[in-house]
């Protein structure tokens, strides 16, 4: 994952340990990145020196880690915060095209109003998309 899509991260951060070497690494990647995020990412895979004290060499390898970033899960929040949505009309009863009902012309049913189930994330974010995109489009 590309945290820094827009910035060319080496040079950004060469730049910065010239401009503002007495600066701590959260505080400049603070610059281009969400704070708390920049303060999270500092404390769990790098030193929070200031970036005068990173060698070019070293600044290249953090560039590296923000252009290439591959998360990983810590854990989970467990049964009691796990979340789904169950029921809602029958996905039969319409249109794939059109989500209109099959048995009420005119009647059209989106998002979590249907009987769709799918993993957190976001997915339910793109289902009601999806299908809002899909009937909106039909009418």
């Amino acid at each position: 994952m590309d945290l820094l899509p827009d910035v060319q991260a080496e040079a950004f951060l060469i730049e910065r340990k010239k401009a503002r070497p007495k600066a701590e690494l959260k505080t400049i990647l603070g610059e281009v990145l969400p704070q708390r995020f920049a303060q999270a990412f500092v404390a769990t895979y790098l030193a929070n020196d200031p970036i005068g004290t990173f060698t070019d060499k070293k600044l290249r390898e953090i560039a590296g880690v923000l252009k290439n970033w591959s998360p990983t899960p810590s854990g989970t929040e467990g049964y009691a915060k796990a979340e789904v949505t169950l029921g809602g009309v029958d996905t039969k009863a319409l249109s794939s095209k059109t989500m209109m009902a099959t048995h009420v012309p005119g009647l059209f049913v989106i998002g979590e109003a249907l009987d769709v189930t799918g993993w957190l994330g976001g997915y339910n974010f793109q289902w009601a998309w999806s299908s809002g995109w899909a009937a909106g489009s039909a009418v």
